[in-house]
């Protein structure tokens, strides 16, 4: 039988990169999206034609509303029984100082960032009671720059929960993070962008999704390893070099 993973955001970008590559792997994929229900259906049906003997869908939720996180789980596993893999990628990245950051702001930033993984953690816990669970933060959590101030925040409790619940849920479930770096560019923004900021890490260029994905994989394949957090960053969490 072939294991099955939920992966929060799972439709565009950095999520569907993942979901095409634990299909490859023989994955059955959950795709959760919120407003992307086009890409989302596109992805299962791509997918879904390309493995035939594997199973593919999608659910929504709002991950800012915590009764719609809270019933994510639950009717995954009334439905389909408890899977083996969580992936708390998606999240919300908006800019402000701490001057700057409002009520709402701060809140829309820990709700989705923080909140729902905590909730969907505790879930996959209490339902699933075995597997793996990887929550993406960002190397920013190694720095104290504040110009995305609510969003690093949620990012660095987010690296002490995958702690706290790796320390409770061992040994049936493991916990990890992956803190990736410079990978995609901004939909606004083009290969220039990335160029720009790479040129201040130590790798001197952008990562793309490749590190992410092979770090997936070192945390599947690795079953000693738990409460650890993979930079995928080309080393900018070790700083800058004075020259």
């Amino acid at each position: 039988m072939n294991p099955t993973a939920l992966i929060t955001g799972a439709s565009k970008r950095i999520g569907k990169a993942i979901s095409q590559h634990l299909a490859v792997n023989g994955w059955n994929v959950i795709i959760h999206f919120n407003r992307s229900a086009e890409d989302a259906i596109t992805l299962v049906r791509e997918l879904g034609e390309k493995y035939p003997k594997q199973l593919f869908s999608s659910v929504t939720a709002n991950l800012s509303e915590g009764h719609e996180v809270e019933g994510l789980i639950p009717s995954i596993v009334s439905k389909s029984g408890p899977f083996d893999l969580l992936v708390n990628n998606a999240s919300v990245f908006d800019k402000a100082y701490l001057r700057e950051t409002s009520e709402k702001l701060f809140d829309s930033q820990l709700d989705v960032n923080l909140k729902a993984p905590f909730l969907l953690i505790r879930d996959f816990a209490v339902y699933c009671k075995k597997g793996n669970i990887i929550n993406f933060v960002d190397t920013r959590i190694t720095g104290n720059t504040s110009n995305f101030a609510a969003y690093t925040l949620s990012k660095k409790a987010l690296w002490e929960l995958t702690k706290m619940a790796a320390l409770e849920f061992a040994p049936a479930i493991r916990v990890n993070a992956i803190a990736p770096g410079v990978t995609l560019a901004p939909v606004d923004e083009d290969e220039n962008y990335l160029q720009n900021l790479a040129q201040n890490i130590p790798m001197k260029k952008p990562g793309g999704v490749e590190p992410i994905l092979d770090s997936i994989d070192f945390i599947l394949k690795n079953t000693h390893l738990t409460g650890q957090l993979l930079f995928a960053d080309g080393g900018e969490n070790l700083g800058k070099n004075i020259e």
